[in-house]
């Protein structure tokens, strides 16, 4: 099993069907919450929705066009961070990630990125790293612009979380040296 040791107290481990107990609680306690800006909290409605998600992570890893991670930090499950898509045509990795609410300003979601981005350029041998937040997701959007991505545009009416329309700030991080 992929798993990355960050640092003493944090890892990504590659996704696996035990967690999803741990996603599913994490989603019971911060429904509203995640539910701002994430469109799936409403549907997942019990611990097989988070087997089934696994279950497709699984695939899509083995597949190459994905890698997704939760987030262990003290040895507990605490989000995820992932590669939601891998362009080895373009050479493009777009990452997202969701934080449990009780463990922001640790540094976690940052470290766990900067992970990924080192996988991105280091090991995957990237030139480009994206990420898209809600335009109001003022947390994430800083969160890109403190790892060094560039503000690339705006989308409009890109996403629609719950009934709530919202526009996408898509950010880019280029391999250094290109």
């Amino acid at each position: 099993m992929f798993t990355r040791q960050i640092t003493d107290d944090l890892s990504i481990a590659l996704v696996q069907p035990s967690f999803a107990k741990n996603f599913y609680e994490i989603v019971c306690r911060e429904r509203e919450y995640l539910s701002q800006w994430l469109a799936w909290p409403p549907h997942a409605n019990g611990e097989a929705f988070f087997e089934s998600f696994v279950e497709r992570s699984l695939h899509d890893y083995a597949d190459g066009k994905s890698l997704t991670c939760a987030m262990v930090y003290g040895g507990e499950v605490v989000g995820n961070v992932s590669f939601n898509s891998i362009n080895h045509e373009l050479k493009k990795v777009e990452i997202g990630y969701w934080l449990s609410q009780s463990f922001q300003g640790k540094g976690i979601a940052s470290s766990c990125v900067q992970a990924l981005i080192d996988i991105a350029f280091q090991e995957l041998v990237m030139e480009k790293v994206q990420i898209a937040a809600a335009t109001e997701n003022m947390p994430s959007r800083k969160l890109a612009e403190r790892l060094g991505f560039v503000l690339e545009g705006i989308i409009t009416r890109n996403e629609n979380l719950n009934g709530r329309v919202v526009d996408h700030a898509i950010y880019g991080l280029s391999r250094k040296g290109e």
